[in-house]
């Protein structure tokens, strides 16, 4: 089923330093400085004749040309490509996606990661205050969390909506994966925070984030890059962009390569993105986004504390005959199917556990300005996620495809004589798929023996949202949006060996959502923000077929989970040298949906806890103490309990505990990405720069009982980049960065998967001794990493 491709690349690289011999010469001569990069063509260079503008009959416009007041006349950013056409209402729209009025949001800027290795979504979101990330299935595959949203998931991105240009990237479902997010393609990523399903619908409970390439007009030209160092691990990529006329398009293209550090977790993943804008009359604008991405991985066992005490980088685990004290193993039936032929258990490498996977997403998207304050956007996005994945004792494997359609309008203008932004529109959405899982049988090269069970699911979601924003006073303005979704879920389980139907389900939700806020500019240098709002997020069907034992059955009862949130920030910007954000956030829940690991290995359960709540605070601070130095921090204090919720455990005899006033698993109450830079401005020396970064993150419990705790950490790590313009008619900049990360060779946890807790015959909970021994749940990060790269931009 897998099979290894020998690493690439290496053409790539040697060519870049061809093209380079004459910088890296001139940069040798001169000891203790680094003078500016100069190219030497083999001829003189002949002046490249300026060209004047094509002069393109334009139709005679017959509404009044003075726009209406509300109206913005500026060059706006629609989904990273730039139009020319001045319409506020157009503007407002793509504001929506990235940095919506009253929200609380970060931008991160591409700036912020241009100057080190990128290998992972969360070498750009670490950035952000609120945002938590875990290791997760595959090299690529990160868990991203918003104020907890997400950390409690076995696998994958939930309760946040994913979008890249402001194109749909979660399926229906409600599940996104960062295997095809490559941070070398995007110039900025939003990061909105809190609940927000009024504007994002379904599953936007802790927010949303919004990725968007560089614009073709930006780029201007190509740039070739090449990255690697430690364990293996090499990354070499390509973007190509330019603005021709009225069409605007960027495509970037990646091969990312590595042994990885933990046993069995070799990769190699492939990536296309490509967006192209159209502007076809001063009015319509067409939009095409393409996004493509293969993946071929090996995957480790999820250990348990103890064996990550004893082996954290599971290496000696070849066989499990001849394994090392600490490696993971699984048990696999010898006929594929039942005990009756007996069982064999295995290491990862024995078994060749992995993933092969492949997601398309072809997006198309027409806008139109009525006039320059009306805008009407038509959008549809197919979205296809094909996997084989033989995980553990089972393997899934599918086809998903979806369908995404929206259309709303935007306008701007007045409202009694107050400037006004209106926003309507609908949407529908589904997904219909047959998955079948597979029992893993010995052999290697995750061999599929028989069919265990299928699942025929079909989720479908529709319905309308709507958003005010009216400008009370100069300094105040209010914000108020409203949603409503239907959804549909529909599924049969079937087991595989017998045939026999084991439990359908036919179950509809309707959900409303409602937000308010007010932001209120004190002066020049406050502004100060106060919001609340409601979310919401169905079950999956697959929620609705497995039992707390970890085996199927019928699980149809679950409600939809939903949050009422209130936010409380200020910014603060004194001068243009330092800022800082701050955000106080409650939240409470009710219904939320939680995937609690079961028994069995890489099943997970999910329930609804009653009530709960989500409290924390946000930080941000951006401050240019001397030239060229930059402090940067963000940080998150988090603090969430349940307050209603009564677990049921078993052990023959069902024994029940209450969990009121625990603190809800898998959430850490402290996490700060801190980093302290210098960058040399002027003179010979300019482009050259240095940081250090420091990341924290707190302990956190396991289990729902808070009997074991996750050990927290702290990483350091170094970088050194230099940047230079190069006076070439081909070249236009040279980029070259060196980092090693986790300098103090911290081992840690980079993923803790919730665990169960589980009873002695007499009804009494076992210990964290006896806990520490569940295994499926930990992942170790990586070890000491040496990393280097450079990158080249062509005219």
């Amino acid at each position: 089923m897998f099979r290894r491709h020998a690493l690439g690349g290496v053409s790539v690289i040697a060519m870049e330093l061809v093209l380079l011999q004459p910088a890296t010469i001139a940069l040798a001569q001169t000891a203790g400085e680094l003078p500016s990069v100069t190219v030497d063509a083999p001829r003189a260079a002949t002046p490249r004749a300026v060209r004047k503008p094509a002069v393109q009959a334009t139709a005679v416009r017959t509404r009044a040309p003075k726009p209406a007041a509300g109206s913005v006349a500026s060059t706006s950013v629609q989904g990273g490509a730039v139009s020319d056409r001045a319409s506020g209402a157009s503007d407002a729209r793509s504001q929506l996606g990235q940095s919506p009025s009253g929200q609380t949001a970060t931008t991160i800027d591409r700036s912020r990661y241009e100057d080190r290795p990128a290998f992972t979504v969360s070498d750009i979101l670490r950035e952000s205050p609120g945002v938590s990330l875990k290791q997760g299935n595959g090299p690529r595959d990160l868990g991203i969390s918003i104020r907890g949203s997400n950390a409690r998931n076995g696998f994958g991105i939930r309760n946040i909506a994913l979008f890249e240009d402001g194109f749909p990237v979660t399926q229906p479902d409600g599940l996104s994966r960062s295997d095809l997010i490559d941070p070398h393609a995007y110039g900025a990523v939003d990061v909105i925070r809190g609940p927000s399903s009024a504007l994002y619908g379904n599953y936007a409970t802790g927010g949303a984030i919004n990725f968007r390439t560089r614009p073709g007009g930006s780029i201007d030209g190509a740039e070739i890059g090449s990255e690697g160092g430690s364990f293996g691990y090499l990354s070499n990529y390509l973007t190509f962009g330019k603005k021709v006329g009225n069409f605007e398009g960027s495509l970037f293209a990646s091969d990312v390569r590595g042994d990885g550090y933990l046993g069995n977790s070799w990769f190699n993943t492939q990536t296309v993105n490509f967006l192209g804008t159209y502007k076809a009359t001063p009015d319509d604008r067409f939009t095409v986004k393409i996004i493509n991405n293969d993946l071929f991985t090996r995957l480790p066992i999820r250990s348990s504390l103890n064996q990550y005490y004893q082996n954290p980088y599971q290496q000696g685990c070849a066989t499990s005959t001849a394994a090392a004290a600490g490696c993971g193993t699984v048990t696999l039936f010898n006929n594929g199917f039942n005990n009756t032929a007996g069982t064999d258990k295995e290491t990862a490498l024995q078994a060749g556990l992995g993933r092969n996977d492949r997601r398309t997403i072809v997006g198309g998207r027409w806008e139109h300005d009525f006039d320059n304050n009306t805008t009407w956007r038509n959008q549809f996005v197919f979205d296809d996620r094909n996997i084989s994945q033989p995980t553990g004792s089972t393997s899934a494997v599918g086809d998903y495809p979806s369908y995404n359609y929206t259309s709303d309008i935007t306008r701007r203008g007045e409202i009694f004589g107050l400037e006004s932004t209106s926003f309507f529109g609908a949407f529908y959405n589904t997904l219909t798929a047959s998955g079948d899982t597979f029992n893993v049988m010995p052999g290697g090269n995750g061999t599929l023996g028989r069919l265990s069970t299928n699942l025929l699911s079909e989720t479908t979601n529709f319905g309308v949202r709507a958003r005010e924003e009216l400008k009370l006073t100069s300094a105040l303005t209010a914000v108020a949006g409203l949603g409503w979704e239907r959804t549909h879920l529909r599924g049969v389980n079937t087991a595989g060996g017998t045939g026999t139907t084991l439990t359908t389900a036919d179950r509809q939700f309707d959900n409303l959502a409602p937000e308010f806020a007010l932001l209120y500019k004190v002066n020049s240098d406050w502004l100060v923000r106060a919001r609340v709002a409601s979310g919401y997020g169905t079950p999956q069907v697959s929620n609705l077929f497995v039992l707390p034992s970890g085996t199927a059955g019928n699980n149809t009862n679950l409600a939809s989970q939903s949050n009422l949130g209130y936010d409380l920030g200020f910014d603060w910007t004194p001068n243009k040298s330092f800022t800082l954000s701050a955000t106080g956030f409650y939240e409470f829940f009710r219904n939320e949906i939680v995937n609690q690991a079961t028994p069995i290995v890489g099943v997970t359960y999910a329930f609804n806890a009653p009530r709960s709540e989500h409290r924390g605070v946000e930080l941000a601070a951006d401050w240019k103490f001397q030239p060229g130095w930059r402090f940067t921090a963000a940080y998150t204090y988090l603090d969430e309990i349940y307050t209603d919720y009564t677990e049921n455990l078993t052990n023959g005899t069902v024994f029940r505990f209450n969990r009121a006033g625990n603190k809800i698993p898998g959430i850490s109450p402290n996490e700060l990405t801190a980093r302290l830079g210098y960058d040399h401005a002027s003179g010979r020396l300019a482009g050259l720069g240095a940081f250090v970064e420091v990341q924290w993150k707190d302990s956190f419990y396991m289990d729902n009982a808070n009997l074991l705790k996750a050990p927290g950490y702290e990483l350091v790590n170094l970088n050194v980049h230099y940047k230079t313009d190069i006076a070439s008619e081909t070249f236009k900049t040279l980029n070259v960065f060196f980092e090693v990360r986790n300098v103090f060779d911290r081992t840690y946890i980079a993923s803790a998967n919730n665990i169960s807790n589980s009873v002695t015959s007499a009804g009494v909970q076992n210990p964290a001794s006896v806990l520490a021994n569940t295994t499926g749940s930990i992942y170790a990060g990586s070890p000491r990493a040496f990393l280097a790269g450079m990158k080249v931009a062509f005219r």
